[in-house]
């Protein structure tokens, strides 16, 4: 008889099941994160020529020359010499662009230098920052047009024209009179 007679044995623990009984499934790829930090970095010392297009944050340092166009952030560092157009959600420019900017929202700070428009429906600018161009702010309803390729609806300036009606002139004669003469009187 055992010290413990009266208690009913538990039922046997099976046997652990090794990884050849049972195949193993692949591990599932992880969800592409949006990036915190930057995707994609040209270092000071890069030099690069050509079209960059990325769906993330993109950090510039070095000489870029060509066509920027991010669907993510662009921050342009102090050390940077971009001669490019830029197109992306939000742009900061610590450095210095040749080029037009068109983003949601544009910073432009102290140490940042645009010779080139200003296209956003935000811009700040800190002081010392400099600015060689034209800026346009459209509306938050206007950048949301560009982004979903909407065609945006442009209203065009009414010019005011008077209407002239020609004289009877006899065939083969013109009555335009030259800009700097007189119109003729009628009689």
């Amino acid at each position: 008889m055992s010290f413990f007679g009266n208690r009913r044995q538990a039922d046997p623990v099976p046997p652990p099941v090794s990884n050849i009984e049972r195949p193993q499934q692949p591990p599932k790829p992880a969800a592409p994160a949006s990036p915190v930090g930057f995707e994609t970095v040209l270092g000071a010392n890069s030099v690069m020529e050509g079209t960059l297009r990325s769906n993330a944050n993109v950090r510039l340092d070095g000489t870029f020359s060509g066509t920027l166009e991010i669907s993510g952030n662009v921050l342009v560092g102090e050390t940077a010499k971009i001669n490019a157009d830029i197109n992306a959600r939000n742009i900061s420019i610590a450095g210095a662009v040749r080029g037009n900017v068109n983003g949601k929202k544009v910073q432009l700070l102290r140490t940042g230098r645009i010779w080139g428009d200003i296209r956003a429906t935000a811009l700040t600018t800190e002081e010392g920052a400099f600015i060689d161009g034209k800026i346009t702010m459209v509306s938050h309803e206007a950048d949301d047009r560009k982004v979903t390729g909407e065609a945006a609806t442009v209203t065009p300036q009414a010019e005011v024209v008077e209407a002239v009606e020609p004289a009877e002139t006899p065939a083969g004669e013109t009555d335009t009179p030259h800009p700097d003469e007189p119109p003729p009187q009628a009689s």
